[in-house]
């Protein structure tokens, strides 16, 4: 059995829990090496802490599940079915009637935990899972950072996809889809996150996203795109100037540009995740853009590309060695335009290293 169950497991048994449901898709992912999105369908992995664990999954999903490498037991359910009865009937065959669960409280809807509760009526539900499983993860293994060079290295292919995609004219939708295909046809079938692509006063919005207006001479393009590798992330932006913008353009690029190299410089064992992000605000507010810094630094990436920890004003957590996260610091000025200059990096023993390499220069585009 993988070592991070055997680790839930012990966890459980030192906590006087009876069972943990795993309903996350990424973290089912991550201990059984089995992904996928059930959507409406029920999926989730039952762990004991003295009996083997086991999958429960819709029937169309059993094969691809023991085919993804995980050998214990995987029982099915049809549409028609009830799921949770015939889940329950399984859990007891194996366990008995668990009283104490822990679950993923950040992920599991009401609904279904109301189906569990009809299930089992004495049911108690003191342990939040999602806690434990942000510090399961937190600190990533040899092999996972491997992953993670991996899903860097298609990242930067992308980019160059992206910048030679720029043409004036074009739409910023058009140039997603440019990347986009680039990808697939280099056998890349998921991206980490909707491709973003926001040329002039429309990458001042940070959580915007592509749209229908033709990409302008003398404009910035941002870019924020990752892919998915062996289930491990990529997540990355730069930004180029198409043409030659304007000094306030370039020196709000310059500026960024400072925050995010500080910060790069910075990260290594020892600091909190509240100096780090301090490191670049304190660049871009001396500058004058402070107002327009208006997100954290960063945040966690492994499986997903939002994990923990958050790198934030108020977050005391001390960095370690393993740990992984982006460094993105961006300014955004209303009606004028915006620039994020963003890389994913792990703690090493006497600082940080980057999975993404393409450089940040500014980079001129004609």
């Amino acid at each position: 059995m993988k070592k991070q169950l055997l680790a839930l497991q012990e966890y459980l048994a030192q906590n006087d829990l009876d069972i943990a449901y795993i309903s996350n898709p990424n973290d089912i992912n991550y201990f059984t090496g089995f992904y996928s999105d059930p959507v409406e369908r029920i999926l989730a992995l039952l762990v004991f802490p003295d009996k083997d664990p086991f999958l429960f999954a819709p029937q169309l999903e059993v094969g691809s599940a023991k085919e993804a490498g995980w050998d214990k037991d995987v029982f099915g359910y049809l549409d028609h079915e009830d799921p949770f009865a015939l889940m329950a009937n399984h859990i007891k065959d194996v366990n008995g009637i668990p009283n104490n669960w822990g679950i993923e409280k950040d992920d599991l809807p009401v609904q279904k935990l109301e189906a569990i509760k009809q299930q089992f009526p004495k049911a108690q539900f003191p342990t939040n899972l999602s806690r434990y499983m942000e510090n399961a993860k937190l600190i990533k293994t040899d092999s996972e950072i491997e992953e993670l060079k991996a899903a860097g290295a298609e990242a930067d292919y992308a980019f160059t996809v992206a910048f030679n995609a720029i043409k004036e004219g074009r739409t910023e939708q058009e140039v997603v889809a440019e990347i986009n295909y680039a990808m697939m046809k280099k056998g890349v079938m998921h991206m980490s996150f909707d491709t973003i692509v926001q040329a002039g006063a429309n990458a001042a919005n940070p959580h915007g996203g592509p749209e229908k207006n033709p990409i302008k001479k003398d404009e910035l393009v941002l870019f924020d795109l990752g892919t998915v590798h062996n289930g491990y992330i990529s997540d990355a932006s730069r930004t180029v100037a198409f043409g030659k913008p304007d000094e306030k353009s370039l020196d709000i690029y310059k500026v960024d540009l400072e925050a995010q190299y500080a910060a790069m410089d910075a990260a290594k064992p020892g600091i909190t995740a509240a100096k780090l992000d301090k490191v670049a605000r304190d660049i871009i507010t001396k500058a004058g853009y402070g107002e327009y810094f208006i997100h954290r630094l960063g945040h966690g990436m492994g499986m997903s590309e939002h994990e923990f920890p958050s790198i934030m004003e108020g977050n005391d957590m001390v960095l370690k060695p393993g740990m992984c996260f982006s460094i993105e610091p961006g300014i955004y000025i209303p009606n004028v335009a915006g620039v994020r200059i963003e890389d994913c990096v792990y703690i090493t023993e006497d600082g940080c290293e980057p999975f993404t390499h393409t450089s940040k220069e500014l980079k001129y585009i004609d």
